[in-house]
């Protein structure tokens, strides 16, 4: 990733190009430019075409890519989602299986984790959650992004690790909900209404106010840019929000369910 971000950048400078220019004239963001040619960013296929064309590179950035060695840790798209996830203004998250990965406790994540078919290596895990623990990071930074989260009730009540770790999970939950940066809203088991039948998703709105979202599967993840299928998710989400209980009554059930433990 480092070698093609060089390639990209030496091919823009002998071009007589800044990365704003190179932005402009292509209508890619700056931002998405310099990640890629600090090895930030994965350069994706059709990105790399359009810099061939553009730039005369003769296809040499699209062999790169075709040809990267697979050692990354996470898919593709998964990897698309974190880059952006660093830096979104808007974020927000539906999830019905298990809590959310950004309001994860570590014991928590771990055993997420550990649920994994086929297991991890213990250096994978560790590796793999390290990265997980570390992306919540935007929850305190300095400006952090909006964050609305949904979450379907059966996924706060299973008791993956142990009953220990499900406590300590409500109570990071708990904590998490007093952030001035985050709404968290739980759809009870007791609603006759679910827009979220379909499965877990999240919207997300970059730094240039465009609207993208991802999807994960059992075998793959899903980077949606088209914008009619990111209004169909984001009518999806207005409708679960309606049907969720709010946030203080999301919290007075957080604070049941610890008074069960």
């Amino acid at each position: 990733m480092r070698m093609l971000g060089r390639q990209l950048a030496t091919a823009r400078r002998a071009a007589g190009l800044s990365q704003s220019g190179l932005s402009a004239a292509l209508n890619i963001n700056e931002e998405t430019i310099a990640s890629i040619e600090q090895g930030r960013r994965t350069l994706k296929p059709d990105i790399a075409e359009i810099f061939d064309d553009f730039l005369g590179t003769k296809g040499t950035l699209a062999a790169g890519v075709a040809n990267l060695p697979e050692v990354d840790q996470f898919p593709l798209w998964a990897e698309e989602y974190m880059d952006q996830e660093r830096v979104a203004i808007a974020l927000s998250w539906y999830d019905a299986l298990v809590v959310p990965g950004l309001l994860q406790s570590e014991p928590y994540a771990r055993a997420v984790l550990l649920n994994r078919v086929p297991a991890y290596d213990e250096e994978q895990l560790e590796t793999t959650l390290r990265l997980r623990i570390n992306r919540q990071e935007i929850l305190r930074r300095k400006c952090p992004p909006t964050l609305s989260f949904v979450i379907w009730e059966p996924a706060l009540r299973l008791r993956i690790g142990s009953e220990e770790v499900r406590g300590e999970q409500l109570r990071f939950l708990r904590e998490m909900a007093e952030l001035p940066c985050v709404a968290l809203q739980i759809l009870s088991v007791e609603s006759p209404f679910h827009a979220g039948l379909n499965g877990p998703f999240t919207l997300l709105e970059t730094p240039d106010h465009q609207h993208v979202a991802y999807t994960e599967s059992q075998r793959g993840s899903q980077w949606v840019s088209d914008p009619e299928e990111v209004s169909i998710l984001a009518r999806k989400y207005a409708m679960l929000r309606t049907q969720a209980l709010t946030t203080q009554d999301s919290v007075g059930l957080l604070d049941h369910m610890l008074g069960e433990q």
